[in-house]
């Protein structure tokens, strides 16, 4: 468990509306309106709201009501966390406000009804004491996220903020920041886990007075929202981890990238940013030292290619996000040529608690090689989806069936059979049932043909088609890719092209070894990382789920019942009253039955004509 009782115990009386993005779309905000306005009804001592803010004081006697970023079971939004009962209510809607202010925080009442349910146990859950979702986790970066506000920065110095900056520019010397990571044994938590410390020590030695700090808030891999979540909920933690860096290598100007499709993101990471310059936190002089430290938050225009270093680099100059061949290195030469390092975000939000904290108590979670923790977006067929933080080295069944609440079945309902996760997003891989054992960390990833990847947790139940899985991500690649290699270009168009052909019923024998030869080279030959590893997801799924591809190619089926085109009509027996006409518009004889009794197609003479859909008066032909 983390420490989140902790850090709610300080937090004094209040009420915590989750403004994170997911629980904004389900109407959180007018949660967070209805509770003003109740409140204030009940005659509440209201305090410390957007429009009557007054600086945190520990004595203040009230009712604090403030909007926190994701507080990570999306599954359950909007969510309301009631302190210092800590208590968690969950789906809440505006409607719904009424009855819990009135109930809970003037008669301290706690409502059943709006308390997570454990279909496991049949029992009510308080808070996150006692909710299964969050005891099986370990958040140490996201301890914050979902309880501070993250417009405040008082709310954030009250928290130690900013206490590891401090620490990095007073006390300690570039190279001394720079060893305690190496010793940390940090690894990037945005791609292949390249050593912070490592990186850090290239751009330190590099000449110079000019030299840049960038962090990589460009994410853009389906079903990912980590680096999202961190900069909604806690964005001083990322300005902090960015300040730490600046001193390690000596830079004085830095940029925050940041997807044009966060806009909630950029909205807070700006406010905090202008917070922490007008407190003398970040301009000149900081802390009192000579140092000084301009930061800049910039919008990307959305293309996954700029996830890439040296086409981010490229896209902050003005222009268009293409990678270059390295080396050199952006910490050689990156930014207008200048030394550069770029990070991203959950890597430089992990920062601050190696420096406060030190780096033994780092290392006390995870494994040797890699220590720490990594969040993950957990999301498809699984009963808790969210966001979750775990120590590196935790097993992929873990996540699954403890954190996640186990495989569902499409209709959301629990009992689902897990068929396969695909991980680290278009760039990954997916993992098997046979793999449910496999720790999560860089190294044995690796070694099933995965990675860990920025961090998104794709759960795929048995009605998953893998072909379809291929084809949705060698999508996104081809649509994304930059077009600056040939291989990268004209490889993904052709794949995407061979996996029409295999879900629409037209591929053949040649077509399975073209697409598997074809990836290969891609993978090869491409310039940088998004066309090397945009195959990957066409060569796990042919290796582990080989006998779909062939049912798809050789017998014209789809086993997962997905592929329309591979589809043969069969009849609803309940719908079904006998009459018939089906069978008498069918031009092969296909269907057969008694009068006044369900009939069955066969399904080895049946053409798709469409015939017996058509004549049927009951929608009995599905």
């Amino acid at each position: 468990m983390s420490n989140i009782s902790e850090i709610s115990k300080e937090l004094g009386h209040r009420v915590i509306i989750c403004a994170g993005t997911g629980c904004v779309a389900n109407g959180s905000l007018e949660v967070y309106k209805a509770f003003q306005d109740e409140m204030t009804k009940a005659g509440l001592h209201l305090i410390d709201t957007p429009d009557h803010r007054t600086p945190l004081d520990g004595d203040q006697q009230g009712l604090h009501l403030t909007k926190s970023g994701c507080q990570g079971f999306c599954q359950m939004g909007p969510l309301v966390t009631i302190l210092p009962q800590n208590i968690l209510y969950c789906k809440v809607q505006a409607a719904d406000v009424p009855e819990i202010v009135a109930e809970t925080l003037v008669k301290g009442n706690i409502l059943e009804k709006y308390l997570y349910l454990d279909k496991s146990t049949g029992k009510h859950c308080h808070g996150t004491d006692d909710i299964p979702f969050y005891t099986r986790q370990k958040r140490t970066v996201l301890a914050n996220c979902g309880l501070i506000d993250p417009e405040s920065l008082p709310e954030y110095l009250k928290e130690n903020g900013y206490a590891a900056a401090r620490k990095a520019f007073c006390d300690m010397t570039p190279a001394e920041v720079c060893k305690q990571m190496l010793e940390s044994g940090l690894r990037g938590r945005g791609g292949g886990g390249f050593p912070t410390g490592r990186k850090w020590e290239m751009a330190r030695i590099q000449p110079g007075p000019k030299k840049f700090v960038i962090c990589n808030g460009d994410e853009g891999d389906p079903g990912a929202f980590m680096d999202r979540s961190l900069m909604e909920g806690n964005p001083h933690c990322v300005i902090e981890g960015l300040m730490i860096a600046a001193r390690a290598i000596g830079a004085d100007e830095g940029y925050f990238y940041v997807r044009t499709e966060y806009p909630l993101a950029v909205k807070r990471l700006r406010k905090a940013v202008e917070d922490a310059m007008a407190k003398g936190i970040l301009g000149k002089n900081i802390f009192g030292t000579e140092h000084c430290l301009t930061l800049h938050v910039m919008e990307g225009a959305g293309a996954f290619v700029c996830g890439e270093e040296t086409a981010l680099i490229a896209s902050i100059e003005g222009k268009r996000g293409m990678p270059t061949p390295k080396p050199p290195f952006p910490a050689q030469s990156g930014l207008w040529g200048k030394p550069t390092i770029i990070n991203n975000v959950e890597t430089l939000a992990t920062i601050p608690l190696i420096i406060r904290d030190g780096v033994a108590a780092f290392r006390a979670d995870g494994t040797e090689q890699a220590p720490g923790t990594k969040t993950f977006a957990l999301t498809g067929h699984v009963l808790n989806t969210g966001l979750i933080e775990v120590p590196m080295g935790t097993t992929l069944r873990h996540v699954v069936d403890n954190v996640g609440g186990g495989v569902t079945h499409d209709n959301g309902e629990p009992g689902g059979t897990f068929k396969a996760v695909q991980i680290g997003g278009p760039s990954g891989g997916c993992l098997t049932a046979e793999m449910l054992d496999t720790p999560l960390d860089y190294e044995s990833l690796r070694k099933v043909g995965a990675m860990v990847g920025s961090g998104g947790l794709v759960v795929m139940n048995d009605h998953t088609c893998m072909v379809r899985i291929a084809h949705f991500f060698m999508q996104f690649t081809q649509n994304e890719s930059c077009g600056k290699c040939v291989l990268c270009r004209e490889g993904t168009k052709q794949m995407l092209a061979l996996l029409d052909d295999i879900i629409e019923g037209n591929a053949t024998a040649e077509t399975l070894t073209l697409l598997e030869d074809l990836a290969h080279a891609v993978s090869v030959g491409s310039l940088c990382a998004l066309g090397k590893t945009a195959p990957s997801p066409v060569l796990s799924t042919l290796k582990y789920f080989r006998d779909e591809y062939e049912a798809h190619v050789f017998h014209k089926t789809c086993p997962a019942k997905q592929c329309k085109n591979l589809l043969k009509p069969t009849i609803d027996a309940k719908k079904c009253v006998g009459c018939g006409a089906c069978a008498r518009k069918c031009p092969v004889g296909a269907i057969s039955g008694e009068r006044k009794k369900p009939h069955v197609i066969n399904e080895a003479l049946c053409i798709k004509c469409g015939a017996c859909a058509e004549a049927c008066k009951f929608n009995a032909v599905i």
